[in-house]
């Protein structure tokens, strides 16, 4: 076995309801539907404790890759092979893209907002509400190079298209999880995406995935990121 619950390693188990888990590390108590088999439960943030490390990395990065970028922060030691970390970086990878390909943000204030909106997305979205964190990623991307809000006319269209689009992706090849091939699915829909509404071409490039051995989930050759020389 792989890396599943973070303390123990043992694997994680979904539960029928929300039940209370006090957090072993941080022990705050919430509702949750995850805990590994021996008992264990870690909060969101205390999974995503070292999230930080990559404003540094995205501020100094100069790509207009958003492959890349991603890449670049799931080589960080606080990434894990699945986690919601994956929320707030999809969409960090994309605002950094975005900006060094000539779009008009403020790349800082941006991934800040990323952050604070992302991270309120929960780990299991994908299984529980049938919208995986790394799409909403993109979709809160759109909202934010758009300055969308509840009262928009097409900033509130466009983000919710770009949410769509990502899920489409994702929905498709189908389950179980693995946080890196959705993340590299929203990041391809929101490259085409963005390139067609916003007049800005990011970079992509070919993706052969590094992390199957990883993941004790891996669907292997039903993913197209797990052969060399995937057709964007």
């Amino acid at each position: 076995m792989n890396e599943e619950c973070l303390i123990c390693k043992a694997p994680l188990e979904y539960l029928d309801n929300d039940t209370e888990m006090e957090c072993v590390i941080c022990h705050n108590k919430e509702l949750s539907k995850t805990r590994c088999l021996e008992g264990h439960y870690v909060c969101s943030k205390c999974h995503m404790s070292g999230i930080d490390s990559i404003f540094g990395l995205c501020i100094g990065e100069l790509s207009k890759n958003p492959i890349d970028v991603m890449n670049k922060m799931m080589s960080l030691p606080f990434c894990h092979m699945h986690g919601p970390e994956h929320h707030i970086m999809v969409g960090a990878a994309l605002l950094t893209a975005y900006k060094n390909a000539g779009g008009n943000i403020n790349l800082e204030n941006a991934l800040f907002e990323m952050k604070n909106r992302a991270e309120k997305v929960p780990g299991g979205a994908c299984g529980f509400w049938g919208a995986c964190g790394a799409g909403i990623s993109s979709g809160i991307f759109v909202s934010i190079i758009s300055n969308s809000t509840p009262l928009s006319k097409e900033p509130f269209g466009l983000s919710n298209i770009m949410t769509s689009k990502s899920l489409e992706k994702i929905g498709y090849v189908g389950g179980p999880r693995c946080c890196k091939r959705d993340s590299y699915f929203s990041i391809l829909a929101a490259i085409d995406f963005v390139k067609e509404h916003f007049g800005i071409e990011m970079e992509k490039s070919e993706i052969a995935c590094n992390f199957s051995s990883k993941n004790n989930q891996c669907i292997g050759i039903r993913c197209p990121f797990s052969k060399v020389g995937h057709k964007l």
